[in-house]
């Protein structure tokens, strides 16, 4: 009786387009439901007045734009498959009969002709209500069991951020500091570079000016001595009486004449400049490296970085003011 009925109510929300449950139903004029696509579609295939359509049933006409979804029909066909599904569920695929045992052998859901068939034979199988009570409570435990794991790891992953950051903070701390200090030696580097190139070309400058003057002194003896030759050679080529009358103011200006040796810079030692021992930097600034154990990981510590630092500016200094070699 009741599988009676449910094959009439299916027949009723069968469309009678496409035999299958109708999908967004609606309503014509004359009381016919069909399937929202199959109507529309059995609309465009068919050669009528704009608007207007035929009900494949009956053939009546019918407005296309009065087309209405009819819910009720739509929540009876929703209601049905729920249902159909639950019993389809609910019932062996092999027997159709209801499934009632759970075999632990193969942790599958049976029937009572599955629990007497071969395949299930000398298997151990109980109830499905008691199998559901066992196993909720033993999943229960092992939710509870997972929830507290959880909450474990979520502290070790809140003390790993907190490590992370704590040692970034560290090594940025550091890495500022030795940026700065290298900063510092850089700047006395460049600073006594600076001086010592500016002794040099002061140095320069003089040995220069020393020389151009004593070029220029030299300049004017030669060309009063070209003056004189010029004219005594003058006085050679003359007569004797020009030559007699300035005899004497000839011999007056040779006189004057005296080679004397132009004044010079003293050849200067050369000086060998030294750049300081960038070895004996790093070994004085060498990082003191040590291995901590934390959380079973070696973690390498860098420390005192510039250790010794105002010694070591101090050698630097010494060997930037150069010495003769």
């Amino acid at each position: 009786m009741a599988s009676s009925v449910l094959e009439n109510v299916k027949e009723e929300v069968t469309c009678p387009i496409c035999l299958e449950f109708m999908q967004d139903p609606v309503s014509a004029d004359c009381g016919h439901v069909f399937c929202k696509f199959c109507i529309t579609r059995n609309y465009e295939s068919m050669q009528h007045e704009e608007g207007v359509g035929h009900c494949p049933m009956c053939r009546t006409t019918y407005q296309f734009e009065n087309l209405r979804p009819n819910r009720h029909m739509a929540n009876i066909v929703e209601s049905l498959e729920e249902m159909t599904l639950t019993l389809t569920a609910d019932l062996c695929e092999l027997h159709g009969e209801k499934l009632v045992l759970f075999c632990k052998e193969d942790e599958n859901v049976i029937c009572w002709l599955c629990e007497r068939s071969q395949k299930h034979r000398g298997h151990h199988t109980v109830l499905l209500e008691e199998a559901e009570h066992d196993y909720r409570e033993m999943l229960g435990k092992v939710l509870e069991k997972l929830k507290k794991d959880e909450k474990e790891m979520e502290k070790w992953e809140a003390h790993i951020e907190e490590e992370r950051t704590s040692w970034k903070n560290q090594i940025q701390e550091e890495r500022e500091e030795v940026e700065a200090e290298f900063k510092k030696m850089r700047n006395i580097l460049d600073s006594e570079e600076k001086e010592y190139l500016h002794k040099l070309k002061k140095e320069e400058k003089d040995v220069l000016r020393v020389l151009e003057d004593s070029e220029k002194q030299l300049a004017r003896e030669v060309q009063y001595l070209r003056e004189l030759i010029s004219d005594v050679q003058h006085q050679l080529q003359g007569s004797a009486r020009a030559m007699l009358q300035g005899m004497k103011d000839t011999m007056e200006r040779s006189k004057s004449v005296i080679v004397q040796e132009p004044r010079t810079c003293p050849k200067r030692q050369k000086m060998v400049f030294q750049a300081p021992d960038l070895k004996g930097i790093l070994q004085l600034h060498q990082a003191s490296v040590k291995l901590s154990a934390s959380n079973d990981h070696n973690f390498v510590i860098i420390a005192n970085i510039c250790q010794n630092q105002k010694l070591q500016l101090k050698k630097i200094q010494e060997r930037l003011s150069g010495k003769p070699f």
